[in-house]
């Protein structure tokens, strides 16, 4: 009959036993990662400069959501007076807006992504 052994375990290392002048994690700091380095932010952007900004980087995305949102409010509202035809017009323009809206995304993002670095 064979003894049962124990498993053989390799010996852990105590965080005494790293090497010299190696810290494991500094939390006030954000990570380094080999190849990347981050774009220094000037200041923290209000809600209001954030759209500003957005807005006059891409201004047909604002357009596209308030002509979205007009054509539905308009749209309802034909439809509660009974308008049907009027109501599903404007339901059609409304998806009109809508895909307008996301190709204007798109756009900005595909120019936004070609724009050169600084």
């Amino acid at each position: 009959m064979a003894a049962a052994t124990a498993p053989a375990v390799p010996e852990q290392t105590s965080p005494q036993s790293s090497p010299p002048g190696f810290v494991p994690f500094d939390l006030s700091q954000p990570p380094v990662i080999e190849g990347f380095s981050p774009l220094p932010r000037n200041k923290d952007e209000t809600f209001k400069e954030k759209f500003l900004r957005k807005t006059q980087e891409n201004p047909f995305v604002p357009i596209g959501c308030l002509g979205t949102a007009g054509a539905l409010m308009y749209g309802l509202r034909a439809f509660h007076q009974g308008k049907t035809r009027q109501s599903q017009m404007l339901m059609r323009g409304r998806i009109f807006a809508q895909g307008f809206t996301v190709v204007a995304i798109i756009v900005g993002v595909f120019t936004t992504a070609m724009k050169p670095k600084q």
